[in-house]
């Protein structure tokens, strides 16, 4: 066995439908493209989307919504968050870069403190924004809020 005498195995390798080659060969005339039409002539390229002069998909289906471009979206922190954070790490106090720091927020995100949960441990808490059920479960145990 020598490099030129490789073969690929027989019935592996299939020719290429040779069209427009006369019509002796079975596919010349039209070269299957049917008869007349945009699809027929050389050079056709439809738009993507187009849907042959149908009512395309995307413009039959109705706008919806509307965003406003200066609406600020709050990161919720819930105060049973918090207490894991605290008795998990032996935190006093609970900041804005402490929750950037453990993988809760990012540093882009806007932080409101929401009351959902217990609160047990003494805090001292900073954030973006409190809501008032948060505030009372904060004060409530001796803790302080700070307001960034």
């Amino acid at each position: 066995m020598k490099l030129h005498t490789l073969k690929p195995a027989e019935g592996s390798v299939k020719s290429s439908k040779r069209i427009g080659r006369g019509t002796g060969s079975g596919r010349g005339g039209t070269s299957t493209r049917g008869h007349k039409g945009a699809k027929s002539r050389s050079g056709y390229k439809s738009k993507l989307g187009f849907e042959g002069g149908q009512m395309p998909l995307q413009r039959r289906v109705p706008k919806f919504g509307f965003k406003s471009l200066n609406t600020v979206t709050h990161k919720p922190i819930n105060l049973d968050i918090i207490q894991s954070l605290a008795t998990e790490f032996k935190l006093d106090t609970v900041t804005f870069d402490t929750l950037v720091e453990h993988g809760l927020v990012s540093k882009k995100d806007v932080v409101k403190v929401l009351g959902r949960g217990e609160l047990t441990a003494k805090l001292n808490v900073s954030a973006h924004l409190f809501s008032a059920s948060a505030v009372e479960a904060i004060e409530k145990v001796g803790g302080t809020v700070n307001k960034l």
